[in-house]
């Protein structure tokens, strides 16, 4: 009889899903920079809401636009 290890310290793997990019709607922020969003969903609204991300992490650069 072979007994399994039935401790209450046994890990459980992890598993993540990884989205379908093929799937998504791909924008681009900058030359090295990609972010993908839901189709259909507003690609200005994502870009702004990315951009003021990392304008509060101090990570990026935003050139203001001039009128």
């Amino acid at each position: 009889m072979i007994k399994k290890n039935t401790s209450k310290y046994d890990k459980k793997p992890v598993l993540f899903k990884t989205p379908d990019l093929s799937k998504m709607q791909e924008i681009v922020i900058d030359v090295r920079t990609r972010i993908y969003i839901a189709p259909g969903a507003d690609p200005e609204k994502a870009r702004t809401r990315y951009l003021s991300r990392m304008e509060s992490r101090d990570k990026v650069f935003v050139p203001q636009k001039s009128q």
